[in-house]
């Protein structure tokens, strides 16, 4: 799937960067990274996948590690392809693919030596039609899901970028302190997903309502304390990225930042109650609240942007984000009862076979 995903995104690069509506002066040096990134694909497909297998045996901070020395290899190849052999925004792309591979081959050697509960006999290595069709069953909607929402996020950049080169950097700038900080809200919702299917697991439902009012708090408390951080100090963040001589790139990322902050405890909830729900099987319900956030940043691209310009982008994702919420809220209260109908069934059948015996 990775490798088909890639040869069809490689060829389709040029005609995404057309309906993103790239401006013409920066083109050949978006394809170039497009293309590099696209090709490396595969590499982001089994660093995730074997990450997702070492946190599924409970171990969750060996892919931590992992992810830590890829950042430290991207960076300082970053430093040898862009500062020492001048390849620009190709060096950053080969950075980035080059170092996501090398995590994924020393995450597999990890697991190959470490986990002999995961290296399986002869029989094991074999293909199994069934297990595909039920991995594909649970992976297919969340991969939707996830899809879906880049193709509003998509949509939101396109609109963005229609406004010109100061906005696009403005928003490219404010999009990476923004992913940094989101880093611990999805973290978050992550665990939740392991913590529910658990729990749910071991037919105790309502240890699943304490672990979300405990992430609750996690969330609201981190919230109040990066909004200080954004507030106080958001023009210093954006000038780690921007020059400091570009003053209107650096207001309109700070802009950004600050509205987004304020909605963080938003998207920090619909991460918790998304995953939760993933967490349990319900990966098709689960679904929809990407439809959600979709349609909302396609109505701004659309209706908003034209009318009120940036100020339409910074509240394109706070916006899909409330409708998202909207839907997981009473979704989770339907997924939460169903879970408390098959404890209690599962419980009276334990009953009616003791009393049999």
């Amino acid at each position: 799937m990775s490798i088909m995903i890639a040869i069809i995104t490689s060829l389709l690069c040029s005609d995404i960067l057309d309906w993103m509506k790239t401006p013409e002066m920066i083109m050949n040096e978006a394809y170039i990274y497009l293309l590099i990134t696209f090709c490396g694909i595969p590499f982001t497909f089994f660093y995730n996948l074997f990450s997702s297998i070492l946190r599924a045996i409970g171990d969750s901070r060996t892919p931590f590690w992992f992810l830590a020395l890829s950042t430290l290899i991207n960076i300082l190849l970053d430093l040898l392809t862009i500062l020492l052999l001048d390849w620009g925004v190709t060096g950053a792309a080969i950075a980035t693919v080059l170092s996501q591979g090398i995590s994924a081959l020393l995450c597999y050697i990890y697991i190959y030596r470490k986990y002999d509960i995961l290296n399986g006999s002869k029989h094991d290595k074999k293909f199994d039609l069934r297990i595909a069709r039920q991995l594909l069953y649970i992976g297919i909607p969340m991969g939707l899901q996830v899809s879906i929402i880049a193709i509003g996020m998509i949509m939101l950049q396109s609109a963005n970028n229609s406004l010109g080169t100061v906005y696009i950097a403005a928003y490219t700038s404010a999009m990476r302190i923004k992913i940094f900080f989101v880093c611990l809200l999805e973290s978050l919702g992550i665990a939740m997903a392991t913590y529910s299917g658990q729990n749910y697991g071991a037919g105790k439902p309502e240890r699943i309502w304490l672990g979300i009012k405990s992430a609750l708090k996690i969330v609201i408390v981190y919230v109040l304390i990066l909004n200080i951080i954004v507030w106080s100090f958001s023009k210093e963040l954006v000038q780690l990225f921007i020059d400091s001589s570009e003053i209107d790139v650096i207001e309109n990322a700070a802009l950004f930042i600050r509205i987004s902050a304020i909605f963080f405890i938003v998207l920090g909830v619909s991460f918790i109650f998304r995953y939760t729900i993933q967490g349990v099987g319900y990966t098709r319900l689960a679904l929809f609240s990407g439809i959600s956030e979709m349609l909302a940043r396609t109505f701004v691209s659309i209706f908003a942007v034209p009318i009120f310009k940036f100020w339409a982008i910074c509240f394109g994702d706070p916006i899909a984000w409330t409708f998202a919420v909207l839907f997981l809220l009473p979704a989770f209260r339907y997924v939460y009862k169903e879970l408390e109908k098959i404890v209690e069934k599962e419980a009276v059948d334990k009953c009616k076979l003791f009393i049999n015996r």
